[in-house]
């Protein structure tokens, strides 16, 4: 059984608290209203599983040092600009069931504050010459903006294959946990297989973490009530991608016509994830989670055991087991 979050934060819990005082710090502006738009995503802030990752990291190698907290403030900040920015892109007027930033503050000033963390962030490593952290968080921006743009263009299509699913939540998710993992390692150590054990640790996990969202679009018995809004998007995850193996070919023209749909009925909805659970595209996907998450906790066995080495491995088991 996955130990809960709490549990797993335990080697790192005090500095935990000393990032979330530099995080908000590294904020901090002159201009009142951009206080204000960052006060509030400070108060409604997630799990913060990326800079607990950083900081595991880091401990997994060494001991934590200011270059660590750098880290795990670019890595953040960079996340929330990107969470903003999304915002925007889907017009999504929640996010972690509280009003966005785009809903409170409009388009215009959801946009300026994304990129406002974003030049942060920047600044944050340029200022302390953490050039190294900065190539591997940039590079991880990178990816996820060409994952999510080979998202919109695969959406249009519908023609997505099994290699491009992977291909496109290698991009847009496991990038920047696997950047978040390698910045903890790069800030205490220049051993290169550690560096790269830890990066390789972050990249299966975050692909492991992008199924596990997909699978919460179907539900089941463990994951709960579907909610349908991949199908809504018409966005091809794993689950459907291997029900349209299963069925025959006009079964599967009539799931695509029903996903090319702008509006779809509660019927049809229903009738797509229907077929996602009597065809396996639940336990196939949950069976090619699990082997990620596998291989995320044997990248780590080039670390010595050590408390936050434990850590890292009961948050892969974590990510398979969490409930949303």
């Amino acid at each position: 059984m996955a130990k809960p979050l709490d549990d797993i934060k335990i080697p790192v819990k005090i500095e935990l608290q000393i990032f979330e005082d530099i995080f908000r710090d590294s904020m901090r502006s002159k201009v009142p209203l951009l206080n204000r738009i960052t006060h509030f995503l400070t108060k409604h802030k997630g799990k913060q599983v990326r800079p607990l990752m950083v900081l595991l990291s880091a401990r997994a190698l060494g001991d934590i040092s200011p270059k660590t907290y750098r880290a795990a403030s670019l890595v953040e900040l960079l996340h929330t600009a990107t969470l903003v920015h999304d915002d925007v892109v889907d017009d999504a007027l929640e996010r972690r069931g509280f009003f966005s930033v785009f809903a409170l503050w409009k388009k215009k000033a959801a946009v300026l504050i994304g990129d406002y963390l974003l030049s942060k962030g920047l600044l944050l490593a340029v200022e302390n010459k953490d050039y190294n952290i900065l190539e591997t968080v940039s590079n991880a921006v990178r990816l996820m903006s060409e994952g999510e743009l080979m998202q919109i263009e695969k959406t249009r299509k519908l023609d997505i294959t099994e290699p491009e699913y992977f291909d496109i939540i290698e991009r847009k998710t496991a990038s920047l946990i696997a950047s978040a993992c390698k910045a903890g390692a790069e800030s205490v150590t220049e051993d290169e297989e550690e560096i790269e054990a830890l990066y390789q640790y972050g990249h299966w996990i975050g692909i492991g973490f992008q199924m596990k969202d997909d699978l919460f679009d179907y539900g089941n018995n463990k994951i709960g009530k579907p909610t349908g809004n991949d199908i809504q998007e018409k966005k091809i995850t794993l689950p459907l991608l291997h029900a349209l193996k299963q069925v025959d070919t006009r079964e599967k023209r009539k799931i695509l016509r029903l996903l090319k749909k702008r509006k779809k009925k509660k019927s049809q909805v229903n009738y797509i994830i229907q077929c996602v659970l009597d065809n396996g595209g639940i336990e196939y996907t949950e069976k090619i989670m699990y082997e990620c998450l596998d291989k995320a906790k044997n990248a780590l066995s080039v670390i010595k055991d050590n408390p936050a080495k434990s850590s890292l491995e009961q948050l892969a088991d974590f990510v398979g087991s969490r409930k949303l």
